[in-house]
């Protein structure tokens, strides 16, 4: 995967997440052999994703605040401003580290940003972990809200 762009992304190293796992999720939303170019749009740097010229779509990189520590989380959308997947890249609290756990991540899969994505009502809770939960929840529709605007306004491409 090219991702030699993407490792400048951040503005915060105790933030961030190690550039290896980045990749290492862009892969695996993506698939091998991605090319990962960064964009920069307002304050924010997105990944544009493409194989072979073919866009595959964008990723973005954001912390939300869980109970006391930052969530560094990443979005992936393909082309039709779809949501392709949600990863947790540094989970820091001691308890809720479940929102990190495939079973509940894929439920956002298949999202767009006119989906609710709320808890209780297409996003289940985590018993132990309602903070973490509501928190990326309310993150993730925020992320996908901006990443789909960016790209109608022609600021992604």
């Amino acid at each position: 995967m090219a991702f030699a762009l993407a490792t400048t992304a951040t503005s915060s190293a105790a933030q961030s997440p190690p550039p290896a796992k980045l990749a290492k999720s862009l892969e695996r939303i993506y698939g091998a052999g991605a090319q990962v170019d960064t964009l920069h749009v307002d304050s924010a740097t997105v990944y544009r994703v493409s194989r072979a010229g073919a866009l595959l779509g964008f990723a973005q990189v954001r912390n939300v605040k869980g109970k006391e520590l930052p969530i560094t989380y990443l979005v992936a959308i393909d082309s039709a401003d779809t949501l392709r997947d949600i990863d947790i890249l540094v989970y820091r609290e001691p308890y809720g580290g479940e929102v990190a756990y495939d079973p509940w991540r894929k439920q956002f899969r298949g999202k767009t940003a006119a989906a609710p994505l709320q808890v209780g009502k297409d996003i289940r809770n985590i018993s132990g972990a309602t903070i973490s939960s509501n928190a990326v929840t309310r993150a993730v529709r925020k992320t996908l809200a901006d990443l789909t605007a960016w790209h109608a306004e022609g600021k992604l491409r």
